[in-house]
């Protein structure tokens, strides 16, 4: 139990006794309480597990963490005199105790301790989002089989000892403990850093044991077999607020999985994860996850200058720093869809430099009715490097962000075909022609929204590194003077690049304002701005340039850290954890 959840503890034993406390169970998935509501009341929680969920403005509901038994629920708006800030669920079966904010505050008048120790959580919880990690972290994580074609115990065992190897205790659960009483499985979760259930097929009750007592959930697959159907008996609560993951199993000598997308429509799952059998980069990349080391990267868009994130994926790779998610706009988007489809250094630069250095992808002029160019080589090159490849099919989770003129907002791309995502994200206005979705018109991500750490921190709570590469003095006007002979231009092959307009267009579209960096500074745990001063936004020659100002400024940067990339948001062992939840 936690020190600073001490003082709490007793005074509600005692209001307890003295009638002024009462106790409550909250079945999973029932609301404590919702934001807007009065805090009239403070509550303790008991035991099973608490769920933490706020919204932005016109947002959906996110995760924000777990409250554990001996915490506190609710202390700050009731302090404060406000209304509740965020909804509480019972992510399982739960005990709470509630007293009266009357009560609470004759009985601290009695007790200066209890006073101090809600001073004490108060500001350790305001200080949570600059350090990372906390109690409210999930710590109890559950292996659900969905098909026999799985054996879970053996990789949530894997899973563990990669776990243990990072320095924290795990423990491995399954159906033999499937009679323990409730405070059993309490004492286990209080005792060990991470607690991982593991649920075969043909363990029926078992499994929904595990749906309820975990904090988070991964179902478990075979990707090459077809989805069962969704069991809506099983983690009903956790799958209700976007709890349950999907990993899927594929033999070793598979290249790129295939048939992801069927899955992801029949189990709707919160994220989608691609493991190969027996290999130990997989196994430490669920690690990494679940003990909040996992790596995103983010990649802004920028023209010519994007070939700066190549140098960044270089030193990465070379400082032995892992990539577990990718995220980027426009040509960002596009290498960082390579990194996802699972390239090595050297395809990932001969595919850019075939598909944009060697000959342009912007030649292709056309009467400027939608745009300076017909975008057929463009199309024509998505398709070469990346066919027909779904995004659900990648060996690492993608995102990437289009703007969608006809809603007026930017569109997140996470499933469906790769290359019209990106011929989406990419299309820059007036440069080349819009893509469609159905009676949506879409255009490059840049416009609304060019550099989306803030997206990469709603899928996954580990470190996030961010590369912008439009920063710093990029166009001159020299660059956007009118040619002094339209034929010597023609002549010099400079007409390749497109016309000055280009340039305006590219920039115009790119750059990043001073709110938006201002956001990804907030956002990203490390922030890299390639100097490319001398890198003009529609040269697509300078392709070694770029990249050695990507490599050069993202080694410094890691170079600057005082530890690894990974361990910046390392979740603290249990006995050293504050109570920082509520």
């Amino acid at each position: 139990m936690s020190e600073s959840a001490s003082a709490l503890i007793r005074l509600f034993a005692a209001e307890r006794r003295e009638g002024e406390a009462v106790w409550f169970s909250l079945p999973g998935g029932a609301v404590l309480f919702d934001s807007g509501e009065a805090a009239d009341q403070l509550f303790l929680l008991h035991a099973g597990r608490l769920g933490v969920f706020r919204t932005e403005a016109g947002g959906e509901p996110t995760f924000a963490g777990v409250i554990r038994p001996g915490e506190p629920v609710g202390e700050q708006a009731l302090l404060a005199g406000t209304q509740h800030s965020a909804r509480v669920v019972a992510l399982r079966d739960s005990e709470i105790y509630a007293m009266p904010r009357s009560e609470f505050f004759k009985a601290a008048e009695r007790d200066p301790a209890v006073t101090t120790e809600i001073a004490r959580l108060t500001i350790a919880r305001s200080r949570r989002p600059l350090s990372g990690g906390g109690s409210t972290d999930p710590s109890v994580f559950g292996f659900a089989a969905v098909s026999g074609a799985v054996k879970v115990r053996a990789l949530a065992e894997a899973v563990a000892e990669a776990v243990r190897a990072a320095g924290y205790t795990c423990e491995v659960l399954g159906v033999e403990t499937q009679r323990a009483p409730t405070e059993w499985f309490s004492e286990v979760e209080r005792e060990h850093d991470f607690v991982l259930y593991a649920g075969e097929a043909d363990e029926v009750a078992w499994r929904r044991i595990v749906g309820r007592q975990s904090d988070r959930l991964f179902r478990v697959g075979a990707g090459d077999r077809a989805p069962p159907p969704a069991d809506p008996a099983d983690s009903a609560a956790l799958q209700v607020h976007r709890l349950v993951d999907l990993i899927l199993t594929h033999a070793p000598e598979v290249r790129t999985p295939s048939g992801s997308a069927a899955w992801l429509d029949a189990l709707n799952p919160a994220r989608l994860f691609h493991i190969r059998e027996g290999d130990s980069a997989d196994i430490q990349r669920l690690a990494r996850l679940i003990t909040n080391r996992a790596v995103g990267l983010v990649f802004s868009g920028g023209g010519a200058r994007a070939y700066a994130h190549i140098g960044a994926i270089k030193a990465l790779r070379e400082a032995g720093e892992p990539i577990d998610f990718l995220g980027g706009v426009s040509m960002g988007a596009v290498i960082a869809a390579g990194v996802a489809k699972g390239w090595d250094d050297e395809e990932l630069e001969a595919r850019v430099c075939k598909a944009f250095v060697e000959t342009s992808p912007l030649d292709d002029i056309a009467l400027p009715l939608l745009a300076m160019t017909q975008g057929i080589k463009v199309a024509q090159r998505l398709e070469e490097h990346f066919g027909d490849t779904d995004i659900a099919d990648l060996w690492r989770p993608f995102f990437c962000v289009s703007s969608n003129l006809t809603s007026g907002t930017y569109q997140v791309h996470q499933k469906g075909s790769l290359r019209q995502a990106l011929r989406a994200s990419i299309s820059l206005p007036g440069i080349l022609p819009p893509a469609t979705d159905g009676a949506n018109v879409l255009v490059d991500g840049a416009v609304m929204k060019n550099f989306p750490v803030d997206l990469m921190r709603a899928v996954q709570s580990g470190p996030i590194l961010g590369v912008d590469v439009t920063r710093g003095r990029s166009i001159t006007a020299a660059e956007v003077a009118r040619p002094s002979s339209v034929w010597k231009w023609i002549w010099s092959g400079e007409w390749r690049k497109g016309p000055p307009i280009v340039s305006l267009l590219m920039r115009a579209a790119t750059v990043s304002s001073g709110r938006d960096l201002a956001a990804a500074r907030e956002a990203a745990d490390v922030l890299v701005l390639p100097d490319l001063t001398g890198v003009e936004i529609r040269d697509w020659k300078a392709f070694e340039p770029a990249v050695q100002a990507g490599y050069h400024a993202t080694k410094a940067v890691l170079e600057a850290l005082d530890r690894p990339l990974t361990d910046l948001r390392r979740r603290p062992h249990l006995a050293d954890l504050y109570v920082t939840s509520g």
